[in-house]
């Protein structure tokens, strides 16, 4: 089902909503130990660029083949600028509110390109003004109608203070939507259609499961008291575990092979996930595709993304 399913995400139109930053990578060569500490020392011989966060969804879902815009909030400098322009790069329409009392979110890697390892993250974080966060919100309401699903990248870092109205907007227009949660509280997210924790995230928020049905049994209260369509627990090696309102339970093994780097899986899950609904589809046929396009991922170094060939390539050699 998943060939036929790839071609009509080429059709859709995909509201990605959320904490955008740029990922800058700095790989080099590690031969010695400093004199100064004993940490290695890297030598710097190439750098790059790419979106990440909120911005990493967006790349995903344009890779997937739909149509795709991005609403976040940014400082007025170089680095927005640098992230604009690499969006549009890939035709990903984006529509930044530039606050000038803000530094645009920056991760910046350091890589060992020997052994293909990261040694270092620095992140460049600041505080989000309401004003900001106020215009976000109306640019959003102006265009959620032109969008067949939205996704919700939530990375904490302040930018979406208006999470409850941008869902009821969403439910109003009979648009789906599916968010990536942050932090100990759910409570934001009450209505969504779907969330997308982590293992780790998950029981943040509910508490260590033992086993599948103690996972169940704290997902299901959870959808319950939240008024949500359901939980999607992203348990790496482990697969996925969905738990829906009407009681459908999911486990889905995850596919066997070599992990690179797990950076970027999450947001891999959550647009192949809103690039299926956005056409449509049911939400199983949407788990093997994100189960799918999330294992090519994890098989490539930093925020990665996966393509329909890809995707297709790696149906030709694994029974899903």
């Amino acid at each position: 089902m998943l060939p036929p399913l790839l071609e009509k995400i080429a059709r859709a139109k995909v509201l990605v909503v959320g904490d955008a930053m740029l990922d800058r990578y700095w790989y080099g060569d590690v031969d010695r130990i400093s004199p100064e500490a004993p940490v290695p020392v890297v030598a710097v011989k190439e750098a790059k660029e790419l979106p990440g966060g909120a911005a990493n969804v967006a790349r995903s879902v344009r890779k997937l083949g739909a149509k795709c815009a991005l609403f976040s909030i940014s400082g007025n400098d170089r680095d927005a600028d640098t992230l604009e322009r690499l969006l549009s790069e890939e035709d990903i329409r984006c529509h930044l509110e530039r606050d000038k009392l803000l530094n645009t979110t920056l991760k910046l890697r350091v890589i060992s390109k020997h052994m293909h390892q990261q040694m270092l993250r620095i992140d460049f974080d600041c505080p989000v003004s309401k004003d900001a966060r106020v215009k976000l919100l109306d640019n959003y309401l102006k265009h959620l109608a032109e969008y067949d699903a939205v996704i919700v990248s939530d990375y904490g870092k302040g930018g979406l203070g208006y999470i409850q109205e941008m869902i009821q907007a969403a439910r109003a227009a009979s648009r789906p939507v599916v968010i990536d949660p942050k932090g100990d509280d759910y409570s934001g997210y009450r209505g969504a259609n779907l969330i997308t924790p982590n293992r780790k995230e998950f029981e943040t928020v509910v508490g260590c499961f033992r086993d599948n049905d103690d996972l169940v049994r704290r997902a299901a209260k959870l959808v319950q008291d939240l008024d949500l369509g359901g939980i999607l627990v992203t348990r790496g090696e482990d697969g996925m575990s969905l738990v829906e309102k009407g009681g459908r339970v999911l486990h889905i093994p995850a596919h066997k092979r070599e992990v690179f780097d797990v950076t970027g899986a999450g947001d891999t899950v959550i647009a192949a996930v809103g690039c299926a609904w956005a056409v449509g589809s049911g939400l199983e046929d949407a788990l093997h595709l994100a189960n799918v396009a999330a294992g090519i991922v994890v098989g490539k170094l930093g925020a990665a993304t996966a393509s329909p060939a890809e995707i297709m390539h790696e149906l030709g050699s694994v029974d899903i």
